[in-house]
């Protein structure tokens, strides 16, 4: 009688994790691979709480996206516009003034500015942005501009990208997002986001940012084009840039959107997908503190469900994201604060209210009134 053998694909990858061994590209793609989502997300959820604790943070802050005139015309994009087109919009400085004001009249801590690349707006207004806030206000963080604008930014003015992030910096620059890397390997960006800066030039301009003391978030667009190996390739650069500069703060996998782009005619991606790219990206990326699920694009239920699946953070408040808008997630813009409290204790975890730089404001422990 014949006997078959079968290869349990996940049992080494829990055995390197229990051993707190580091784990492979290969380990990596079987636990995309892996069709056991519960076990993949007990794993993760294990190093969350082994590594993050049961703090779940949020911030209050206020986005700002100045204008979607874009030089690059992703096809995975449902927000740029061409100069003149239909629906294409380019912000004052006066009216980004404004917004940025009526945000920190809310409580904001955090004003989060990106946008298109708009080759014809002045970088003295880009600039006026950050200084007038600034100006404004001098404690909160200004968190501003993908490593692919910065590099817009010094293109326009013909000087290095870290010649454009020492003078935002002097401005009022606090940190930057992790918009803009999509998929990192070059295959991929050929086909999505052909006029975008390349995947090597987008750690550069990361690894930069860290140099002169800024802190970057780090992202990672899936459900497009992608195979799992390009995933698990794209977390592995970041860990390895990760391991040289220490400078990123965050991880925020972003689910693509599929309606209203040149993809449309993809299918969006599942529940099921969101969660086990939020736990791979857990159990790869072990030199990240902080993996953030962010409700915009998932909505906050999935968002909760992730605290499950190796997330620790829940974003903000928002208030204002039009990117998202344009490809209808259909999730909303702005959440309050206490709905944000709210979701994270009946998920049995400590809501905790950040500053930017995961400072705490306020921790709600037990039966506390939010305001």
């Amino acid at each position: 009688m014949l006997v078959s053998h079968c290869i349990d694909p996940l049992a080494a990858v829990e055995g390197k994790v229990t051993e707190g061994e580091r784990l492979s590209a290969s380990d990596g793609v079987a636990l995309f691979e892996s069709s056991d989502l519960l076990r993949v997300g007990r794993l993760a959820d294990r190093v969350r709480r082994e590594r993050a604790g049961d703090e779940v943070y949020f911030v209050v802050n206020r986005h700002i996206n100045y204008t979607n005139v874009c030089r690059n015309r992703c096809r995975f994009c449902a927000f740029s516009r061409a100069e003149g087109e239909a629906g294409a919009y380019t912000l004052t400085v006066a009216e980004v003034l404004a917004k940025a004001r009526e945000g920190l009249a809310q409580g904001a801590t955090e004003i989060h500015i990106v946008g298109g690349e708009n080759p014809s707006l002045a970088y003295e207004s880009i600039r006026a942005m950050i200084a007038g806030i600034r100006e404004m206000d001098p404690v909160v963080h200004i968190k501003a501009f993908t490593a692919s604008e910065i590099a817009c930014f010094a293109d326009m003015e013909r000087v290095t990208p870290e010649e454009v992030l020492r003078d935002l910096k002097a401005a009022g620059l606090d940190s930057m997002p992790g918009g803009g890397a999509e998929i990192l390997r070059a295959e991929v960006r050929r086909k999505v986001c052909p006029a975008k800066i390349s995947g090597e030039r987008w750690l550069e301009i990361h690894r930069s940012a860290h140099g002169l003391g800024l802190r970057t978030n780090a992202t990672m667009l899936y459900g497009h084009v992608e195979t799992y190996e390009d995933r698990v390739d794209h977390l592995l650069r970041l860990r390895e840039a990760q391991d040289e500069t220490g400078g990123f703060q965050a991880f925020i996998p972003l689910a693509f959107l599929p309606k209203n782009s040149a993809l449309s005619y993809l299918p969006p991606t599942t529940g099921a997908e969101d969660l086990k790219t939020m736990a791979v990206a857990r159990l790869l990326l072990d030199n990240f503190r902080h993996i953030k699920a962010y409700w915009v694009m998932t909505g906050l239920k999935l968002a909760q469900i992730a605290l499950f699946f190796g997330a620790n953070d829940m974003d903000g408040t928002v208030v204002e994201e039009v990117i998202s808008l344009m490809s209808e997630a259909g999730h909303g813009q702005a959440v309050a604060k206490s709905e944000l409290v709210r979701v994270i204790r009946d998920a049995g975890r400590i809501p905790v209210e950040r500053d930017a730089l995961y400072g705490v404001v306020r921790r709600y422990e037990g039966p506390a009134n939010v305001s």
